[in-house]
């Protein structure tokens, strides 16, 4: 028990473990929707693309996070319109618009030569820069896109799933797309300052990646990643602190040793009988 408490008597620690468990959860619930519609690519680039839009805000004398904020978005419309071209796939126009964001960040540092705490944060993360505003800033961007998956539930269900049939039915795909994208560049942009943007795809995928190992039912898959996330990053904080690493790189540990440890268990617990191997599940929403 004293392992537990004797950190919290830190106030940095104390913000930076809150704003790590919204961070996670939050990136949690995202990466359901990403591993299913297999766009974990995505979550990569996007973090690099913010991260070029925080240099330059940064460098204009603008607030880091708006200015981050909008370039973000405005990387998600580029993107959009670059894949809209037939001759261009999906993950071209990404690795396209991210890496020449990313670049602009790198080119504008190198002109400067200077490097400020800022840009250490957004890179590699800094738990002992959360102050109550970056608590208040995560747990607004955790509302908000809670509140959009709750409230287009069903649309992102449907399109997930089957793009095109949901289309014809009337969903507007395209127009949840750019919701999705939206929300996925503010959760990114809100868990910069504890993950950095060379780790927050990792966060992202890797809960998302194990809550699909333990179920075929999306709406406990969703709840389930949402809690990993949690989880790891709570227990990531807890082994920054003892073992003298990173945050960022010790929630993402502990994210990946909990996914290798599910995915082991399953190995040797799960084993198919010949009889059952073509049966599907009847029972939620079956993945």
């Amino acid at each position: 028990m004293a392992l537990l408490v004797e950190p919290l008597q830190y106030a940095f620690f104390l913000h930076g473990l809150l704003a790590a468990l919204l961070a996670g959860s939050l990136c949690g619930m995202l990466g359901v929707y990403i591993i299913l519609r297999r766009m974990s690519y995505i979550g990569h680039g996007l973090s690099h693309a913010v991260f070029g839009g925080a240099v330059v805000s940064q460098t204009l004398g603008l607030n880091f996070y708006v200015g981050a904020g909008l370039w973000g978005f405005a990387a998600v419309l580029l993107i959009h319109f670059v894949a809209s071209r037939r001759e261009i796939t999906g993950d071209v126009a990404i690795g396209i618009v991210t890496t020449a964001s990313f670049a602009v960040g790198v080119a504008v540092m190198s002109h400067m030569r200077r490097y400020s705490r800022d840009f250490d944060a957004a890179l590699f993360g800094d738990v002992l820069g959360v102050s109550m505003g970056d608590l208040l800033l995560i747990g607004l961007v955790t509302l908000i896109v809670g509140g959009t998956i709750f409230l287009l539930y069903k649309q992102l269900l449907f399109s997930t799933f089957d793009e095109e049939v949901a289309q014809i039915t009337g969903v507007p795909t395209r127009k949840i797309q750019l919701v999705f994208a939206g929300i996925l560049a503010l959760g990114i942009l809100a868990s910069m300052q504890i993950l950095g943007v060379t780790l927050i795809a990792a966060a992202i995928v890797i809960p998302a990646a194990t809550a699909r190992l333990l179920t075929d039912n999306f709406a406990t898959m969703l709840g389930l990643s949402t809690i990993l996330g949690g989880l790891t990053a709570l227990l990531g904080m807890y082994g920054s602190y003892y073992l003298d690493i990173a945050s960022g790189a010790s929630i993402v540990l502990f994210a990946a040793l909990l996914f290798m440890g599910v995915l082991s268990a399953r190995q040797l617990l799960v084993r198919p009988s010949p009889s059952m191997g073509g049966a599907k599940s009847s029972q939620g929403h079956h993945l």
